[in-house]
């Protein structure tokens, strides 16, 4: 828009201001308390009132078109308005209140100025399909997509896994104390503490530890008693291999104790204290599958048992008579397989979902 500070002012002192997408406000001189739209355009500088598009902006924070025939009332010592040469406008949303605005494109600091988004919350894109997504001050939107773009503002929130527990945290920094405490943990118990940072050795922390969860790669904090019931020290959960992401989410929420460790070359996921359904001559055991190297790409094949089940009823199980040797000790084999109909498939398939295999197995037998 031309410069308002060429414009001599107002006889007696009025104007408004105006301003273009960037939103930087210039007093433009402007006697008329009740000037058209037409007038507004020729006041900022344009002649043609049909090519540009005039936005009152309203105390609460909305935009207003306004018409070139159109007469607003502009209050003392001047309302803001918005000049733009354009022949459309796009409509949003910001926390509910809706804005035309008249570009295809706007920046994550002008929907915060719009808003009257605080510096201290996060901008969000709200998404059908996908995950809504963080919109940066420097960020461009393209709100030529079909339907209203709506975005929305809230106080950030951090992540942090405590032993399965979520934990949604205000602050960026937190005290492992004071976060066991909020995931429901004893802290006067004795624990090994470790911080789970992606690809990374597991670092050790202690009660009184700072965790920084702006750090990149933070996934959990485990906790492993120091002590048992009888006085022995307890030996701390091995983690010789990794799963995927999925997979250990999945099991630090549904199992207190599974460890992934390698015997004789082979590798294998260990759960212990696994429910099996009445009818077993054992109500719970140690369930273990052998993960391959390449996988989730190769499957994971049959599941296997310690102590080994047998049926109340007497009956027999078929194909459970192979014993396995793991870690030691003598695990019965169950060879289940999956069916042509319900191959393996590397994309979609994982621990989660063979172990809902096991579990069908299971209750199979004793026609649950």
């Amino acid at each position: 828009m031309p410069n308002a500070n060429t414009f001599p002012p107002a006889q007696d002192g009025h104007f408004i201001e105006v301003a273009g997408l960037d939103l930087v406000f210039k007093p433009v001189p402007l006697a008329d308390h009740t000037p058209t739209g037409a007038q507004i355009a020729s006041a900022a500088g344009y002649s043609d009132a049909q090519v540009v598009t005039v936005l009152h902006l309203l105390a609460n924070g909305e935009l207003e078109d306004i018409r070139p025939t159109e007469v607003v009332s502009v209050p003392q010592p001047g309302g803001r308005f918005v000049v733009v040469v354009t022949d459309r406008s796009y409509r949003l949303t910001i926390d509910g209140k809706r804005i035309d605005w008249p570009a295809q494109r706007i920046s994550g600091s002008i929907l915060r100025h719009l808003g009257g988004v605080q510096a201290d919350k996060l901008l969000y894109l709200e998404r059908q399909d996908k995950a809504d997504v963080v919109v940066q001050d420097h960020d461009l939107v393209d709100l030529g997509h079909a339907g209203v773009e709506a975005f929305y503002s809230r106080a950030p929130v951090w992540i942090l896994n405590i032993q399965g527990v979520r934990l949604e945290v205000p602050t960026p920094t937190i005290v492992v104390s004071d976060a066991m405490r909020q995931a429901g943990f004893d802290t006067t118990q004795g624990w090994h503490i470790f911080l789970k940072v992606a690809g990374q050795p597991k670092q050790e922390l202690e009660l009184t530890s700072v965790v920084d969860l702006r750090a990149p790669g933070i996934e959990k904090i485990r906790l492993t008693p120091k002590d048992v019931s009888n006085g022995e020290a307890a030996q701390a959960l091995r983690r010789d291999f990794p799963l995927l992401d999925v997979d250990e989410c999945f099991l630090d929420e549904h199992f207190a104790q599974w460890e992934t460790v390698l015997d004789n070359q082979r590798r294998w996921l260990l759960i212990f204290g696994y429910s099996v359904p009445a009818g077993y001559n054992q109500q719970k055991i140690t369930l273990a599958l052998e993960v391959p190297p390449t996988y989730p790409g190769a499957q994971i094949d049959m599941f296997y048992v310690f102590p080994g089940l047998a049926l109340n009823s007497g009956q027999t199980i078929e194909c459970t008579q192979v014993q396995e040797a793991i870690c030691g000790q003598s695990y019965q084999r169950w060879s289940r397989h999956r069916s042509d109909a319900c191959q393996w498939r590397p994309d979609s398939d994982n621990v989660v979902t063979h172990l809902a295999l096991v579990e069908s197995a299971l209750a199979k037998e004793v026609q649950q």
